[in-house]
This record gives structure tokens, sequence and C-alpha cells, in this order.
């Protein structure tokens, strides 16, 4: 009986020693494990999706021409943008890419909301609504992954 109970407990032992040795020891296969770079200092991409009225669409473009594109020229980190459109869904996909997520944040909320201000009364002045026609869907934000 007495060996039957030192058997357990030495087997305890070596159960606890191999598990130990796995947590605190780096593993071999740890270098093999996929990172996602999304520190502040790389580029990040502001992925914006709004519903656009297929109508309204030639007006949306010029006002995201006319007013955003030159405010967001003026604004350090930006690198560019792309814009997408799906006219079977009237949908439309921007694309703003940013050097990196800190220069990004660092324009006030209250900066972005009186571009977005002016750029509504541009539209509804130009199509003649009291309401933008133009909801904003998904805003997120996309990593670069160097493969």
């Amino acid at each position: 009986m007495t060996f039957a109970i030192f058997n357990g407990f030495l087997r305890c032992l070596i159960f606890l020693f191999v598990l130990i040795s796995f947590t605190l020891l780096p593993s071999k296969y740890s270098s093999y494990a996929l990172s996602m770079n999304n520190s502040n200092n790389t580029t990040v991409v502001e992925e914006l999706r709004l519903n656009v009225p297929l109508e309204y669409k030639n007006t949306w473009l010029k006002a995201e021409a006319e007013i955003w594109k030159p405010w967001l020229e003026q604004k350090k980190g930006y690198k560019g943008r792309q814009i997408f459109y799906d006219e079977n869904k009237e949908e439309a996909l921007v694309l703003v890419t940013w050097e990196d997520k800190k220069l990004w944040k660092s324009i006030s909320t209250e900066d972005v909301k009186k571009v977005q201000t002016i750029f509504e009364e541009n539209v509804k002045e130009s199509l003649k609504l009291t309401k933008n026609p133009f909801e904003l869907i998904y805003e997120g934000e996309l990593f670069i992954e160097n493969v």
C-alpha cells in the first residue's frame, strides 16, 4: 500500500515538473507563431463603408473631392485614399491610408465633425434635401501585413 502511495506521489511530481518545464521554458516553436502587426508605428488603413444611393453617387463623389480630399491632404501622416463603389448594393468603400495609427488618431474628433458638417450641408444643398442621404455603415481599421 505504501508503494502505491509513493508511486502516485512520484507520478504527480513528474507531471508537475513536465508542466512547469513547458510553461516556463521558451518553446522552440514559438518563433512560428503569427503576430498581427497593429502597432502605432505601422501603416494603417481607415476603412469606411457607406450607403450611397446610385442617383446621388456623382454628388457624393464631387463633395468627397471638394471637401474631404483637400482637408485630408493637409493632415500629417495622410498617404492617400481609394474609393470603390458597388452599384448593385449602392454601397461605397473608402480606404484612407495613414503613415501610422498615432498620426491618424491625433486628429481630433471635433475637427472631423466640423468637416463632416460642411460635407453634409454641401450635399443637402446640392440635392435640395433636409437630411444627409449617405449613411455610414461601418468604420474600422486595417493593418498591412508583410507576408
